[in-house]
């Protein structure tokens, strides 16, 4: 099983969980949850600069268990992932990750102006194979964690995000258009993978 991580990250209310499911169900695999919206629905919208990094150890951990999982059901059931479903090759196994280290680093320095050295050394250390920029393009859908529904900030913060992906190495693909514009930019990306 070749097992590759994919990051889906962007602005508020661009379709990120939303791809993902679209994406996990396609691929018959399972996706991150973003680990914050957690957080923040136990712990209250009030948070501080130290609960960033918190929240970004609960990331981690979560995309961690999720390596784990797909490691034991491998060792347990090696035919798990080498019979097909159907026409989807399972010894190819996206694992879809709703946000990362970058989404932290962006947050932290537009809401507090600075970031936490341990969130920028993982940023440096840890490995992904594909990064998924969605775009600004969706309308806005409010719920009680977002905080810009302003068209205008939602574009300053893609351009951070965009900044980011520019200033690494790993390849990314900027998402964009309708939902169903959005699958298929996505799929083409994670198939250049193979």
């Amino acid at each position: 099983m070749r097992v590759k991580k994919i990051v889906i990250l962007g602005p508020e209310s661009t379709g990120k969980s939303y791809l993902c499911q679209q994406l996990a169900t396609y691929f018959q695999t399972q996706w991150v949850p973003e680990y914050a919206r957690e957080f923040l629905l136990t712990n209250g919208t009030d948070y501080t600069y130290q609960d960033l990094y918190s929240i970004s150890v609960g990331q981690l951990a979560a995309e961690n268990a999720a390596m784990e999982g797909l490691h034991f059901k491998q060792q347990s059931n090696p035919d798990l992932f080498t019979t097909p479903a159907h026409t989807i090759d399972k010894t190819f196994y996206p694992l879809l990750i709703d946000t990362d280290m970058y989404v932290m680093k962006v947050w932290s320095e537009i809401v507090f102006n600075r970031c936490d050295n341990r969130i920028l050394t993982t940023i440096a250390q840890r490995p992904y194979d594909l990064y998924l920029l969605c775009d600004t393009d969706l309308p806005w859908v409010a719920d009680e964690l977002r905080e810009y529904p302003d068209l205008g900030m939602r574009q300053t913060i893609f351009q951070y995000y965009k900044d980011a992906m520019v200033n690494q190495h790993i390849p990314f693909t900027i998402i964009k258009g309708s939902y169903e514009q959005r699958f298929e930019t996505a799929l083409t990306a994670i198939e250049q993978l193979r």
